[in-house]
C-alpha cells in the first residue's frame, strides 16, 4: 500500500466514525476493564431505557460469550407493569439472571415505611444497598448519565462507596486518558456509569440506529391521567388521585420511567423513535427536571439520596 493510499483509507475511516461510534467504543471498553479487573459486577436493570441501552451494550462487549454477571433491579411495587413485562421478555430472550430486591417485602416486614406522598423511589436505597452487600458485589452498573441532573454530573464513571454504600464527592478519582481505578478496601465497592458521557439524544439516536427495542410508555399511548405539581402522573393504587384530582385520558408518553407515584408522562404525539428524536431536539428540559418528582423535594435532592447510597 503506497503512503497515499493508506492516507486516503485512513481518512474514509476518520469521516465513517461518528460520535455514536465512539460512545459506543467507551462504553465497550468499560465493561471489559471492570470484568477483567473487579471480581463479582452486576448490572442494575429496570427496563428503562438507559438500563436497555446499557445491557445492549454490555451483550455487545462479550459477544459472542454469555454476560458474565446477573442483573439486578430494586422493585418498587409500583412500577409500570408495560416495564416489568419487558424486564421479564428481555431476561428470558437472553438467557440472564435477574435478581430482584423488593420493597414491599421491607414495607412488610416492617423495615420501611411508606411515605404520607406515596412514592417509594427514596425507599429504593437500603434493599438496593443490602442486596449489595448480601452478594459480594464489588461493581455496580447503573445507567445514570451526567446530562440528566447536576449530581450526577459530578461523578466519575468509577465511583467509590465505602462500606455503608454512601457516596462522598471528595473521594472521586481523577480519570485521566479514560484510565480507571477501581481499587478499594474490603466492603467498599464501586458504581460504574458506562453512559456517563451520554445525552438522551445520543441515547434515542443509538436506539434508533441499533433498532434496540423499548417498552411502549416510550411512546405516544392514551392514557388516563391526573395533574399534581405540575405533572401528569399515572392513576394507581399507590395513593392517587385525590378526590379533589380529576382524571382525564389524553395523548402522552414518558421520557423517563421510575416509580409510577413521581414519574410524570408528557404530552407528545411522537409515535415513533424519529419522531421522538425530533421531540428531543427541540426541548430545553431534562427528562429528570421535568417528569420526576422526586427530584424536586429540594435542590439537594439527588445529591442528598446519593451520599445515602442510592444512584
Amino acid at each position: 500500500m503506497t503512503r497515499a493510499t493508506a492516507a486516503q483509507s485512513h481518512a474514509q475511516v476518520t469521516r465513517c466514525w461518528s460520535h455514536l461510534d465512539a460512545l459506543e467504543s467507551e462504553a465497550v471498553h468499560i465493561f471489559r476493564e471492570v470484568a477483567g479487573e473487579l471480581e463479582n459486577p452486576v448490572l442494575l436493570f429496570s427496563g428503562g431505557k438507559d438500563s436497555i441501552v446499557m445491557l445492549h451494550l454490555a451483550l455487545k462487549a462479550f459477544a459472542p460469550a454469555q454476560v458474565p454477571f446477573p442483573l439486578l433491579h430494586v422493585d418498587t411495587g409500583h412500577n409500570f407493569p408495560e416495564v416489568l413485562a419487558y424486564r421479564d421478555r428481555t431476561v428470558a430472550r437472553y438467557g440472564l439472571r435477574l435478581l430482584v430486591a423488593d420493597v414491599q417485602g421491607y414495607i412488610d416486614r416492617g423495615v420501611l415505611r411508606e411515605r404520607p406522598d406515596g412514592t417509594r423511589n427514596p425507599l429504593q436505597t437500603l434493599p438496593l444497598t443490602e442486596a449489595i452487600r448480601r452478594h459480594g458485589f464489588d461493581a455496580v452498573f447503573g445507567g445514570a448519565r451526567r446530562d440528566e441532573e447536576k449530581a450526577r454530573a459530578k461523578e466519575r464513571v468509577f465511583s467509590l462507596r465505602d462500606e455503608f454504600s454512601q457516596w462522598d464527592p471528595r473521594r472521586q478519582r481523577p480519570e485521566l486518558w479514560q484510565l480507571y481505578n477501581g481499587r478499594h478496601a474490603p466492603g467498599e465497592h464501586v458504581r460504574v456509569f458506562p453512559l456517563s458521557n451520554w445525552t438522551e439524544l445520543d441515547v434515542w439516536q443509538y436506539v434508533q440506529r441499533e433498532r434496540i427495542e423499548l417498552p411502549e410508555i416510550y411512546f405516544a399511548h392514551q392514557r388516563e391521567v391526573f395533574r399534581r405539581s405540575g405533572m401528569w402522573l399515572t392513576a394507581g393504587d399507590w395513593g392517587g388521585p385525590t378526590a379533589s384530582e380529576a382524571v382525564e385520558k389524553r395523548l402522552v408518553r414518558y421520557r423517563t420511567v421510575g416509580d409510577m407515584s413521581c414519574t410524570g408522562a408528557v404530552d407528545s404525539d411522537a409515535a415513533t423513535v424519529e419522531q421522538v428524536i425530533t421531540e428531543i431536539a427541540a426541548t430545553r428540559l431534562t427528562e429528570r427536571g421535568a417528569t420526576r418528582a422526586d427530584d424536586k423535594l429540594s435542590e439537594a435532592a439527588m445529591e442528598d439520596r446519593k451520599r445515602e447510597g442510592y444512584f
